[in-house]
């Protein structure tokens, strides 16, 4: 949306509404590297993985946050059908009912500046575009 949050489709379960309308949440903080790991309400901001978790955790799909590293083997291999979780040893961000849910703004010069400007921004945010999978383990947590 031009604002920066994401639609939950209605036709989603519970859960994926639950961790898109999560994520809209802290569309406003900026990355702090251990953002949200200590506490998951964090109000100095979140990193990569405390981004990813914080949606996990408030659509009841994760107990407590993880690092990039363990969401590697967290739930189950490959990608599921409507939460995405790529994770390397440095990075993790989730593809959430269609939508890119990541600190990086990788890729996202690509879409127009003024249509999506908080694309631009670092910290958690939802992307506009794809950004190549190669080199992050895919996960899912089970049933999605």
């Amino acid at each position: 949306m031009p604002d920066g949050s994401a639609a939950a489709p209605a036709d989603a379960p519970i859960e994926v509404q639950k961790a898109i309308w999560a994520a809209n949440t802290i569309q406003d903080m900026p990355y702090v590297y251990g953002g949200g790991h200590a506490q998951v309400e964090d109000p100095r901001g979140y990193d990569c993985s405390g981004t990813v978790s914080y949606a996990l955790i408030h659509a009841g799909l994760l107990k407590s946050p993880l690092p990039s590293g363990p969401f590697m083997r967290w739930g189950a291999r490959g990608r599921g059908q409507w939460i995405t979780v790529f994770a390397n040893g440095g990075h993790a961000y989730a593809v959430i009912a269609g939508l890119r849910l990541d600190t990086s703004s990788y890729g996202s010069r690509i879409a127009s500046k003024r249509k999506y400007p908080k694309a631009q921004e670092r910290g958690p945010r939802w992307r506009p575009t794809k950004r190549p999978a190669r080199g992050f383990k895919k996960r899912h947590p089970i049933g999605f």
